[in-house]
């Protein structure tokens, strides 16, 4: 088990892309080439993207503990998901650095909900990731996606929203398909007040609807941020200004590896302007206290 006591740092935001850089569908490397060009770095090349256990050593050098997630986002795009079970049994075997997360494209329904149950009861799952773009999804939409919330309430687990932009598509034809507008943080207002016992996670800045995301994050009690996706040199100066007073203890570190990468951003934030009493908080205490291990 992760020994919290002695990490420097939680990383609230990782991917699994893929279990063994193989098995790709087709059109996945072109969209991988795309998120590199993006993101400005060879993460997405074939043969580039990192194990679960790849990712397990690294974090593990660095003493840096990590949630890591896939993305179900079949439906989209017609890539096959990455298996929760085979993340969290990957995660089971690296305990000591990993935080089990999965993925459910909410579309999924029942099934989607019996799925949330089972990975939470007989895999210690602690969280799910959802990204509306991805998925094609409105999070407010109650007839397409509450069924898999309601059941992620239940087993009172951590969700994850993709929120604002994103590199998936970025400069291909038509996007990919993807539709920014699913991504608005302001849909995830109606979902903090229809689930206000949920703890709920609006991933990235949130561009273009940044001040939309902080208002959200301030006045509803259960949601938080995570900074990943953006160095933290390119922050807003509105974002960097809300976490050094009234979200400062809702603010939480991710990078958004292999995209972007732990070094990278940590490198960045300490440049950047943010208080010395408020970086601790961001780094792990705010994320020790979301998982409920403020004691440890």
């Amino acid at each position: 088990m992760i020994d919290f006591s002695t990490v420097k740092a939680i990383d609230f935001h990782t991917h699994a892309e893929e279990p063994c850089n193989h098995g790709r569908d087709d059109g996945y490397n072109e969209f991988q080439a795309g998120m590199a060009a993006y993101f400005k770095n060879p993460a997405g090349a074939e043969g580039m993207l990192p194990t679960v256990q790849d990712t397990a050593a690294y974090y593990r050098e660095r003493n840096i503990a990590a949630v890591i997630f896939p993305v179900d986002a079949e439906r989209e795009t017609g890539f096959k998901r990455y298996s929760n079970e085979e993340v969290a049994e990957l995660c089971a075997e690296n305990d000591d650095i990993l935080i089990p997360f999965a993925s459910i494209d909410p579309h999924k329904g029942k099934a989607g909900a019996r799925e949330v149950k089972r990975l939470v009861r007989d895999f210690g799952v602690r969280g799910f990731k959802f990204h509306p773009t991805m998925q094609g999804f409105f999070p407010n939409d109650r007839d397409a996606c509450y069924t898999v919330l309601e059941a992620c309430a239940e087993e009172d687990v951590i969700t994850l929203f993709h929120t604002g932009q994103t590199g998936v598509g970025s400069g291909m034809r038509g996007g990919m398909g993807m539709r920014l507008k699913y991504s608005n943080p302001m849909h995830l207002d109606d979902v903090a007040v229809d689930f206000p016992d949920m703890k709920i996670i609006l991933a990235h800045p949130s561009f273009p609807w940044t001040e939309e995301g902080l208002a959200v994050a301030q006045h509803k009690p259960n949601v938080y941020y995570d900074m990943s996706g953006w160095s933290p040199k390119y922050f807003p100066e509105t974002f960097i200004r809300y976490a050094n007073s009234i979200l400062k203890k809702k603010m939480l570190f991710g990078s958004d590896w292999p995209a972007i990468t732990p070094d990278r951003w940590l490198a960045d934030f300490e440049k950047a302007p943010f208080k010395d009493e408020v970086r601790p908080l961001i780094l792990k205490e705010n994320a020790l206290r979301l998982l409920g291990e403020a004691d440890a």
